[in-house]
């Protein structure tokens, strides 16, 4: 019987709130903190795409069994929309497909909003990570295939003008999971009669982080090698990379935060070791709930589980290592 593969990596666990820079992909910027924390796995939490900045909230280790939660939170982006061209990507790198020389007003931008506030629906663009028949459109769009892709349901809790001249609005928008800005832009663009297509974007806030949370590539390097050091060979050739991570790792934010929709409950250490064996617990406190469907546990300020509150018991789903 063969042996198990040793994991490789360090068990660190916690998010990094990457301030993500134009020019690099998600997965690329996954990539990057993964083996700056030289961690045994990572995740992301909402693709931005390479032409956006902004936060890109990455998970280290036992972190990533919070993922889901995360892409559930409320963004806020800040965008500017230029008017007069409509692309085939719906930004800056396509070609442009459409013009006017018509140029809206503040007041005929400010008056079509309420349009786009509230629950509505959206169809994503051509170049978007949705599932065609099992491909990505982006995919099938490189190739030169216009599909057809369904509008569905997404929320748009706020959206404002900031900034407006001739040739383009400033917006900052709050929506939920699944909108595309891209198609915003699109589709205000055409609504006025004149075109448009987003110029710049920046994701401000994924909640419940907050931009206080940010940090840079820079400031990680400058952790993790010190100032003014080179961050060696991603390749391999890392022989002389120092092996004190206390810098860089003081820069995680902790994985409970992930969780702050969730109720929490504080339980003591004996009773955190039975529900890391999945054992349920009586919760105790005045303060207590009775009842939750989900609800996360936590001894010492530190995550012990997802799971259930039925009757006063806490009944552990997912456990976390402490």
């Amino acid at each position: 019987m063969g042996r198990r593969g040793k994991k490789k990596g360090r068990p660190v666990s916690g998010w990094v709130v990457l301030d993500k820079p134009v020019g690099m992909g998600s997965t690329e910027a996954v990539s990057k903190i993964k083996w700056l924390y030289q961690a045994e796995k990572a995740g992301h939490a909402g693709t931005l795409d390479p032409l956006a900045s902004g936060m890109l909230p990455i998970a280290l280790g036992e972190a990533t069994k919070t993922v889901p939660y995360v892409q559930d939170g409320a963004k806020v982006y800040r965008f500017t929309v230029a008017w007069g061209e409509e692309r085939s990507t719906d930004d800056l790198e396509g070609p442009v497909t459409k013009s006017s020389d018509l140029r809206p007003s503040e007041a005929q931008v400010k008056a079509l909003l309420p349009k786009y506030i509230g629950v509505i629906m959206q169809t994503p663009p051509q170049f978007s990570a949705i599932k065609i028949a099992g491909e990505r459109a982006y995919d099938l769009a490189r190739e030169g295939e216009t599909v057809d892709i369904p509008a569905r349901e997404i929320e748009v809790g706020r959206l404002e003008v900031v900034e407006h001249n001739a040739d383009g609005s400033v917006f900052e928008i709050e929506c939920g999971k699944g909108t595309y800005v891209r198609s915003l832009a699109r589709d205000m663009g055409r609504d006025l009669g004149c075109f448009g297509h987003i110029s710049h974007l920046r994701r401000i806030e994924v909640e419940p982080f907050t931009p206080e949370d940010f940090v840079t590539i820079a400031e990680l390097e400058a952790a993790r090698f010190g100032a003014g050091k080179e961050d060696g060979d991603e390749a391999g050739e890392d022989a002389d990379i120092p092996v004190d991570f206390a810098a860089i790792d003081a820069l995680l934010v902790d994985t409970v935060v992930a969780l702050d929709c969730l109720p929490q409950v504080q339980v003591s250490d004996d009773a955190a070791a039975r529900i890391r064996l999945g054992n349920p617990v009586i919760i105790r406190g005045r303060d207590a709930p009775v009842e939750a469907e989900e609800a996360c546990a936590t001894a010492r300020g530190r995550l012990v589980a997802i799971g259930a509150i039925e009757q006063g018991m806490f009944k552990p789903k997912r456990v976390f290592v402490g």
